[in-house]
């Protein structure tokens, strides 16, 4: 059984300092008002003119550039994933994937639950030794599953059908392309505090390195890490 760390991979393109993809978006917005007399090719008019869109609400200019990101992620948090309809997904299929296979190492692959605990509130708060069992029910749990889901697949059940086993905890693959003002939507869910520990472990520096890449699309969202 391999336990993975959760993560994410950015599959877009993204110009250097995310001026292209404001310059895109200037282009296309400007036709409204027919001023694109006022686009500058250093991409400041593009910066401000973006920044004037979102202040004003006016966030279907934003639809026009898109983003799309990898995630490694647990089943369950892909579940909440594909909550996002406005939105297209490509996602690991455990129906036509039989991790007893060599491709996959003759094992199943779950994601790291240490981190997520450590950003769930209650949990952050309990002893060491209390952390330690509840890590120990859980990998003997994922050993339980792993061992019946071989053993089904070694008796001719097929892979879709011995899935049924599988945790949540699970390790998934999921791709998202989204637009921007919807990626503006999911961070302002799913940055919350209120999200899932799970969530926000991938979420937050995905979000951080966002504001850092593109600029003004997602200076606004507030990002509060504790």
């Amino acid at each position: 059984m391999k336990v993975l760390k959760a993560g994410y991979e950015i599959l877009s393109n993204i110009s250097d300092g995310g001026i292209d993809e404001l310059k895109h978006i200037e282009k296309i917005g400007r036709v409204c008002y027919k001023s694109e007399d006022k686009i500058s090719e250093d991409g400041e008019s593009a910066k401000r003119f973006v920044k004037m869109l979102i202040d004003r609400g006016h966030e279907a200019m934003i639809e026009h550039s898109s983003l799309t990101v990898k995630f490694i992620v647990d089943r369950g948090v892909s579940h909440e994933l594909v909550r996002h309809r406005i939105a297209s997904f490509a996602q690991e299929s455990t129906r036509y994937c039989n991790y007893s296979n060599d491709k996959f190492g003759n094992e199943i692959s779950v994601i790291d639950v240490t981190n997520g605990m450590k950003l769930d509130g209650k949990m952050s708060t309990m002893s060491s030794y209390d952390i330690a069992n509840v890590l120990k029910e859980w990998n003997e749990a994922m050993m339980d599953a792993e061992r019946h889901y071989l053993k089904m697949i070694e008796l001719g059940a097929t892979s879709q059908i011995a899935r049924s086993v599988l945790p949540n905890s699970t390790k998934t693959e999921i791709t998202i392309t989204a637009n921007y003002r919807e990626w503006r939507n999911f961070f302002k869910l799913r940055v919350a505090k209120t999200a899932h520990p799970q969530m926000r472990e991938v979420t937050v520096p995905l979000l951080k390195e966002l504001k850092n890449r593109i600029p003004v699309v997602f200076d606004d969202i507030e990002l509060e890490e504790k």
